[in-house]
């Protein structure tokens, strides 16, 4: 079958209801991800805000409970920088399943110097990909609880003109900042891809869809106080010719969110805004040339499982022992019901 049939109309702003679901995303302070997260708190989930920062994702939770009243919204300490840490930070959630998680924390650096990781990976590749790639493996068992799970990656669409030099992962011969960016971003699309054709070898019933956000500017983005303060006059009018191709990260949450609540999405597909790639609705594109090389995804992959000593389709963890979530458990039994400058996020 065709993944280009028809779908039907998905309305960015009436959101089907999910309640009794679990949702996880990660980076869901801020940016894109608070977002994500504040649109799928309209739908009756419980959305869980995963953030290294437990301050910052007071304040988020805060400000998405202004904006949605009985909002069921919870936090989780996570770390993507230290592997070590992520069984923990899973176990400490005492929820019967997962119905879906939203890979969209990141690092991004605008200047050299090079930076590593708790464990020496290059920061932006070991936050934005590896953290990733282990997590995915701890929630496993969370994720396969559920009737039908998904796995969303959030890329960029700086990544459409990078490739990986799998010979230098962590940019140790070559760093230029942005480039590496870029690159962490591509890496997660190939695993988000490369995810879903494991998953199906195995007969899973995960599946991993891939988006990303176009060009998000913090310019044309509102405020969500106390989480995401508004902008500076000045800087409000500067970014104002950019909403000809470029949005807010309001609307750099919208490909994430169907691709979580939608049932006409399905594992392998690339979900991108409907102008140009940069802005507007969220559309179903055709994933990029160099994302169908599938030797490249095995090689990245296999490197990866090298790097964390795990395999992210393994699953592994005993999720599910820790503390509670306030709230989490009782939607569970609920049953699943259909530091840089200003510049885009993409």
């Amino acid at each position: 079958m065709s993944p280009f049939r028809p779908h039907p109309l998905w309305d960015v702003h009436r959101l089907p209801r999910a309640d009794g679901r679990v949702f996880l995303v990660t980076g869901g302070n801020a940016g894109i991800g608070y977002f994500v997260a504040e649109q799928l708190s309209t739908t009756g989930a419980t959305v869980v805000l995963g953030s290294r920062s437990p301050e910052r994702a007071e304040a988020a939770m805060s400000a998405i409970r202004v904006r949605v009243p009985g909002a069921r919204v919870h936090t989780m300490r996570l770390d993507l920088a230290d592997l070590s840490s992520l069984r923990a930070s899973v176990d400490a959630l005492e929820v019967s399943h997962i119905d879906a998680v939203v890979h969209n924390a990141g690092v991004a650096l605008d200047d050299p110097p090079r930076r590593e990781t708790v464990d020496g990976n290059e920061i932006m590749f070991g936050t934005n990909h590896l953290g990733h790639f282990a997590l995915t493996h701890w929630l496993m068992p969370l994720l396969s609880a559920a009737p039908t799970a998904r796995v969303v990656t959030m890329g960029s669409f700086a990544a459409k003109s990078e490739r990986l030099d799998l010979d230098d992962l962590q940019s140790r011969r070559d760093y230029r900042p942005k480039r590496t960016y870029g690159r962490s971003k591509l890496a997660q699309m190939h695993f988000g891809l490369e995810l879903d054709r494991r998953l199906r070898a195995v007969g899973s019933t995960v599946t991993s869809v891939v988006v990303h956000p176009g060009g998000a500017l913090d310019a044309l983005t509102p405020s969500r106080p106390p989480a995401i303060r508004a902008r500076p006059l000045g800087a409000r009018l500067r970014g104002a010719p950019a909403a000809v191709l470029l949005q807010g990260k309001h609307a750099g949450a919208w490909p994430a969110v169907r691709a979580v609540l939608d049932p006409a999405v399905l594992g392998g597909q690339l979900w991108t805004p409907r102008v140009l790639g940069l802005r507007g609705r969220p559309r179903l594109e055709t994933v990029w040339r160099h994302l169908t090389d599938a030797s490249v995804a095995a090689r990245l992959w296999d490197a990866c499982r090298d790097l964390t000593g795990i395999d992210a389709v393994v699953a592994g963890g005993t999720a599910g022992q820790g503390t509670a979530v306030p709230g989490a458990a009782e939607a569970t039994r609920g049953g699943a019901r259909g530091g840089h400058a200003e510049a885009p996020t993409t």
